[in-house]
């Protein structure tokens, strides 16, 4: 059995009574570090007046997921108290855990996903915003045109759009946004839970003239409003269909709109 539990994301008392329950029978910690796990554990213990169990760990991160699960790795999971530990936060959710997650249902491993502490939603929740759509975009690439498409897909976004950024970065992050959108109403928030959260909303420009000159610390969560108009509906393949324009310009339309072969598309319009 293999249980996913979400750890604080900054206030200790944010871990559930659940979670210790299951800490207290396990056997094997999955971790992405285990110097920060089994740091925690030993804060929990002080905290809680907890004598955990003496766990065999392992280091299991985005770049060695797949190689952990050979076939030895496999059956351990299926027949022992297993736990994976995220450093902050909900496992799967911009932090690994996602490829166990496929394992588990590939190979009929019981899992069980145990719900806690999560940035994405906390700020959420703070932001005031009304929007019930949002998509969630994770971190930014660092530069380079990776960075600027992604950005050009938060701008262009038709939901609320919800990133996170490192300390470094952030005001880079802001005047970027200053440069292309000064005047819109974000929201950011940092070291969430924490003695220090701080939460800003308003206009990107004064958010940017307020923090440029500062130090800026701890890790931040960036909300922006849709700039997208409500008004507007995505384009369809009925439409393609009726436009008055050759065969050929509707099979490179259609071609953008699903990713299907213009020639097999060209084709199949002229025999229609």
């Amino acid at each position: 059995m293999l249980s996913f539990i979400p750890t604080p994301i900054g206030n200790l008392g944010d871990i559930s009574f659940r979670a210790l329950e299951l800490l207290k029978e396990g056997e094997y910690i999955l971790c992405e570090d285990t110097r920060v796990s089994k740091k925690l554990l030993h804060l929990f213990g002080e905290k809680y007046g907890i004598d955990f169990p003496d766990f065999t760990f392992f280091s299991v991160h985005s770049h060695n997921e797949e190689k952990f699960l050979t076939k030895t790795n496999i059956e351990l999971l299926k027949t022992k108290n297993c736990i994976y530990l995220s450093d902050a936060g909900m496992p799967c959710v911009s932090d690994p855990g996602a490829i166990l997650v496929q394992y588990c249902l590939q190979y009929n491993i019981p899992y069980d996903i145990i719900p806690g502490a999560n940035a994405l939603l906390t700020a959420y929740a703070n932001s005031g915003f009304l929007d019930t759509e949002f998509t969630f975009f994770g971190f930014l690439p660092h530069k380079g045109k990776h960075r600027a498409y992604k950005l050009q897909k938060i701008l262009n976004c038709a939901n609320l759009a919800i990133l996170y950024e490192s300390p470094h970065r952030l005001l880079k992050l802001l005047k970027e946004l200053n440069d292309t959108i000064p005047d819109q109403e974000i929201f950011l928030i940092k070291e969430l839970t924490k003695k220090y959260q701080t939460r800003y909303k308003n206009s990107v420009v004064n958010i940017y003239k307020l923090l440029k000159d500062e130090t800026i610390k701890g890790e931040w969560v960036v909300i922006i409003p849709s700039r997208v108009s409500t008004a507007t509906h995505p384009i369809t393949l009925d439409d393609i269909s009726e436009l008055s324009i050759p065969p050929k310009q509707k099979a490179k339309l259609i071609s953008k709109l699903t990713g299907k072969n213009i020639k097999d598309i060209y084709n199949s319009l002229i025999n229609l």
